[in-house]
């Protein structure tokens, strides 16, 4: 089940350990289910209970998590029994105690107690009775943030994590295309929902994929919130559907976003759509290596001035190996004040969407940065799509 060889992990743990090392770290915690999947290919949908990797610049990678889910470790990577510890299944959830006690005394007893570490302090999966418990047992020891390390390492990727999401662009293409085909009159919007999550697990007959994170489809009204599920309510004529989908392929996301307007749409949404599809050629035109992401928003961001329109969040952030709650790899964004460069290899998902006060409108598309350039995941054009009465779409 390695999706990778090991080459390409050691390379992984080399980049990670020269980062450490100008951070003045030791010992890395990494508790982030993404980050663990990185250095180790563990791929576990375990992150509900409370499990690390840790990493030393002479050890490890070394995995303590549930017992229950051991062999979760042995199926998707090479660590060796010796560097695989688990706790007893009390310690889940109790009130009593907790994980980390016995996470700390495995570190302890790893000869570790005084050590420095580094811990993602600021993600989904490092509570801060975890950082309670860590530091209660190993007072010692000294505590440096570590949050994002791991992930700007992830930034640049390996020419086979390039062909995964090039897989998942290719499902993320046909989840939209499902959505289109759904999406009419009096049919509810789980049902539509439903049709697009068989088409990301589906796949094509070539490879299968998985759900990304959850699919937003919001209609109506709801089309000017950015991040709203689908209901069971039926779709109406003279409404728009904006919708953020995407495709999956062993935990590869690709993001892509495209709106359903059902019946004859009014020419400012057809404008706006037009608009903001200008904004993203331009845009896409403007990556090279060497440029700063805030200089990609900047043209952005005046070709939708021309139209005398603004967006206030973010137009686009780098996007890879995830897993819930989020696709976003937590590292550069397209906004002003971000200086990152761009390098070859670094994928980003754009997303030109705009929310109005009672309807929005929603384009996006992932892509990779090349040496001449830039190469989208989807296939897709960029445009508004309109169903008439009888179901016909078109663009």
């Amino acid at each position: 089940m390695r999706r990778f060889e090991e080459r390409e992990y050691a390379a992984r743990i080399a980049a990670t350990r020269s980062r450490m090392a100008l951070a003045g770290i030791d010992v890395l915690l990494v508790t982030c289910p993404q980050n663990m999947n990185y250095l180790t290919g563990y791929d576990g949908w375990s992150f509900y209970t409370h499990q690390i990797v840790a990493l030393a610049q002479d050890r490890g990678p070394l995995w303590i998590g549930r017992a229950w889910d051991i062999a979760c470790v042995r199926l998707t990577t090479d660590l060796p029994e010796v560097d695989i510890e688990g706790y007893a299944d009390d310690y889940v959830q109790a009130a009593t105690k907790h994980e980390f006690d016995v996470i700390a005394e495995v570190l302890r007893r790893r000869g570790w107690a005084k050590a420095r570490f580094g811990v993602e302090m600021d993600t989904y999966y490092y509570t801060a009775r975890c950082h309670e418990r860590l530091t209660a047992n190993l007072p010692d020891a000294r505590f440096a943030d570590a949050t994002s390390l791991v992930n700007w390492v992830r930034i640049v990727k390996s020419p086979r994590e390039l062909a995964y999401m090039a897989e998942a662009g290719k499902i993320a293409d046909l989840s939209l295309a499902a959505a289109v085909a759904a999406i009419a009159p009096g049919v509810r919007a789980c049902d539509a929902a439903a049709k697009v999550v068989a088409a990301q697990i589906k796949g094509t007959p070539a490879f299968g994929g998985d759900v990304p994170e959850t699919i937003m489809m919001s209609s109506g009204a709801g089309s000017s919130a950015p991040h709203l599920a689908w209901t069971d309510d039926p779709y109406r004529a003279g409404e728009v559907t904006a919708m953020e989908l995407g495709g999956c392929r062993h935990r590869y996301c690709v993001g892509l976003s495209r709106s359903v307007y059902l019946g004859t749409p009014p020419p400012k949404l057809r404008d706006l759509t037009a608009l903001m599809a200008e904004a993203m050629d331009e845009a896409m035109a403007a990556v090279k290596p060497g440029v700063a992401c805030e200089e990609v928003h900047a043209v952005w961001a005046a070709v939708m001035a021309r139209g005398g329109y603004t967006k206030k969040a973010r137009i686009g952030y780098s996007i890879g190996l995830d897993y819930p709650p989020d696709w976003g790899e937590h590292t550069a964004s397209l906004r002003p004040g971000d200086r990152t460069p761009l390098e070859p290899g670094m994928t980003f998902h754009m997303v030109g969407g705009m929310r109005l006060d009672d309807w929005g409108v929603q384009l996006s598309e992932t892509f990779r940065v090349t040496e001449a350039g830039h190469a989208s995941f989807s296939a897709l054009p960029r445009a508004l799509y309109v169903k008439d009465g009888s179901g016909r779409s078109e663009l």
